[in-house]
């Protein structure tokens, strides 16, 4: 085994690499006050955004969960591989050359990840399948595309390529490589029978299927000769790196304008993705052979930023009984989202690639713009499956698409759809608004009933800046056993950050929610304590518990690294007691409030000034009672020179607000 790589090249490639843009390759972040940014969180479902990244001080933290760290350690929770194979991926983002502690340098073939060799195995088959594309053998594949109206150029952008005929001309390519067929097993291409392994994919046209990182993960293969036993459709097998639930193929290419344009398109198939793409409809994506799901939604949510604010999700389903089958099982999901959503069918039955081949790319456009709600198909599609001509069958298509327009979330657009209904089934429309008034009633109470129903909400008020409060879910958040205290209209800390040691602060004392605020800004502007800056910060005398534990921190790290925040809040989280490092994360990413980098040193400098005139007020007040304590005619001196300290006080005092 290779060493552990040196500590100055993990502190390296820290610093030099670009948080925002790290995170930006899985959520969608805006700007959220000066220097920080804000997603939904990648690590917990949520509906507000709550995941602050600051890249200035290099750190991420969820206001909801308290999920927080550094990119080394997002990159490592989110790809599911080891700190060491994190900061090699990181250092080869940046082409930063590390070195390890046995002066090698790094590890050999066998010790790379698992992870990151089954990517390079897969980028290495997605360039050999390219190229063999333009070969002679993949006429037919050419054929193909030509025939669905995809040119070169097309092939070349969705990066389609071609499995040749034979049983291992890509397992000669990957050997060739130095992959062994330990590590090939493990990718998802080959098949294995009594000689050994094969390829799986023969004859056939292939895509690549991407993470939203852009890492070919798997591959699509469709028939091409009849002779091909095999299914229209071939997928590479779930492995560690493909899940079917989990990936949306052309989300690599989507994304960006999925959280540009608000705006998320479902088609059937990889021609259709590439269609909507040429055809001006780059927010199309599709499932890999399997129905669009939780996981899935949860990839959509966080692009489109579904935080209540707009955004539309569009379903287009083939006509037939199976897209009709398709699109209601969409429904089923429809309440997980806050964007609204939307179903496209096209009259004839044609899909997508279909359309483009037989009306051009208008027609496309104009089959997204065509989208109705996905409730109303889905009310539609109840009522045709009975008889409306009989009462029979007119009463049991009521009881059936009653809970449909229930479960419709905007309660300003539900009494409409009643009506629609009742116009729909030709019946009085009180009787239908009773129905669906009671299947309401009905949703509400199994809501109720459900898992987490009628536990409490702790509040927890914000800090004194007009922020709000936060909420802590679960059990023992308020139960007075030392649980610090939230932020500023944030959630208070996981219960596994729980401080037996620590009272949480009074959110309605003025003196904690000053020393926070000063907190706050010490760790985001370390360059603030400059010179006779930090004798007073250090001279500060802190409170409460939990904020005098990092004070004290910040006074042991000192001032080497304040010139680079990054390093400074690294070094400080080494310095503060374990249970209180995810306070020291949440303090070094709250958004400051100030729009201007001048708007931003002027308040650092008012809270600090507030700060040490806080510090002088309580001096004076101890000196003020020694005073008062004295006896001026015994001791003449002490009592001069009490005075004269406590004037000497006062003009400081008096010189921090005018400098504020």
């Amino acid at each position: 085994m290779a060493g552990l790589i040196k500590r100055e090249d993990i502190d390296e490639v820290r610093q030099r690499t670009d948080i925002k843009e790290v995170v930006d390759g899985y959520v969608t972040l805006k700007g959220a006050g000066l220097g920080s940014y804000k997603g939904l969180c990648p690590f917990h479902d949520e509906r507000s955004p709550s995941f602050t990244v600051r890249p200035q001080v290099g750190r991420y933290h969820c206001f909801g969960c308290g999920e927080d760290g550094d990119v080394i350690s997002f990159v490592q929770k989110l790809d599911h591989i080891s700190f060491h194979e994190a900061v090699e991926k990181l250092a080869h983002r940046i082409g930063f050359e590390l070195h390890y502690e046995d002066g090698g340098s790094g590890p050999n073939r066998e010790d790379i990840g698992r992870r990151q060799r089954l990517l390079d195995a897969h980028k290495v088959a997605d360039e050999f399948f390219r190229a063999q594309l333009l070969t002679p053998g993949a006429a037919e594949g050419r054929n193909f595309l030509y025939g669905r109206g995809f040119d070169r150029a097309a092939a070349e952008q969705f990066g389609v390529g071609y499995a040749p005929q034979g049983w291992d001309a890509l397992l000669k390519h990957l050997r060739g490589r130095g992959y062994t067929d330990a590590e090939l097993k493990l990718t998802g291409m080959f098949s294995e029978g009594g000689r050994g392994i094969y390829d799986r994919f023969r004859g056939r046209l292939i895509w690549p299927i991407r993470d939203i990182a852009g890492d070919t993960i798997g591959f699509g293969a469709r028939k091409l000769y009849e002779d091909d036993q095999g299914p229209k459709y071939l997928n590479t097998p779930e492995t560690a790196l493909y899940k079917k639930s989990q990936v949306l193929y052309g989300i690599d290419l989507a994304k960006r304008n999925i959280a540009k344009d608000r705006q998320l398109v479902v088609v059937e198939g990889y021609t259709d993705v590439m269609a909507c793409h040429l055809a001006g409809v780059p927010t199309a994506v599709a499932t890999c052979g399997t129905a669009f799901a939780t996981d899935h939604i949860k990839i959509a949510r966080r692009l489109l930023s579904d935080d209540g604010t707009g955004g539309e999700v569009i379903f287009t389903f083939d006509g037939d009984a199976a897209g009709q089958k398709a699109a209601l099982r969409a429904f089923e999901e429809d309440q997980r989202f806050v964007a609204q959503t939307f179903v496209a069918v096209e009259p004839t039955g044609a899909d997508p690639c279909e359309l483009r081949q037989s009306k051009g790319d208008s027609a496309v456009r104009d089959l997204i713009s065509s989208r109705r709600p996905l409730f109303e198909f889905a009310i539609r599609a109840t009522l045709k499956r009975h008889n409306l001509d009989t009462v029979e069958g007119r009463i049991a298509a009521l009881r059936e698409s009653a809970p449909v327009v229930a479960q419709i979330r905007d309660a300003g657009i539900r009494p409409a759809y009643a009506r629609e209904l009742a116009g729909w089934l030709g019946m009085p429309v009180e009787e239908v608004s009773r129905a669906v008034g009671a299947a309401t009633k009905r949703a509400a109470q199994a809501a109720s009933a459900g898992p987490g129903g009628g536990q409490g909400h702790v509040q927890g008020a914000g800090t004194g800046r007009g922020q709000g409060s936060g909420q802590s879910h679960g059990q023992g958040a308020g139960s007075g056993r030392g649980y610090v205290g939230p932020g500023p209209g944030v959630a208070p800390l996981p219960p596994s950050a729980v401080l037996p040691s620590y009272n949480r602060p009074d959110p309605r004392d003025p003196v904690a929610a000053m020393e926070r605020q000063a907190l706050e800004v010490v760790l985001q502007e370390p360059g603030m304590l400059e010179g006779e800056t930090w004798q007073r910060f250090s001279d500060a005398r802190f409170s409460t518990p939990a904020y005098l534990a990092i004070h004290e921190a910040i006074r042991a790290t000192g001032l080497a690294s304040t010139g680079d925040p990054v390093r400074w809040v690294e070094q400080l989280l080494q310095e503060v007691p374990e249970p209180l490092r995810p306070l020291v994360s949440e303090l070094a990413v709250v958004p400051l409030p100030a729009s201007t980098p001048e708007g931003a040193q002027r308040y650092c400098r008012d809270i600090l000034a507030r700060l040490f005139e806080l510090q002088i007020t309580r001096v004076k007040a101890e000196k003020m009672g020694q005073l008062q304590r004295l006896d001026a005619s015994a001791d003449p001196e002490e009592f001069q020179r009490l005075n004269r300290e406590l004037m000497q006080l006062e003009m400081q005092r008096r010189s921090l607000r005018s400098d504020a």
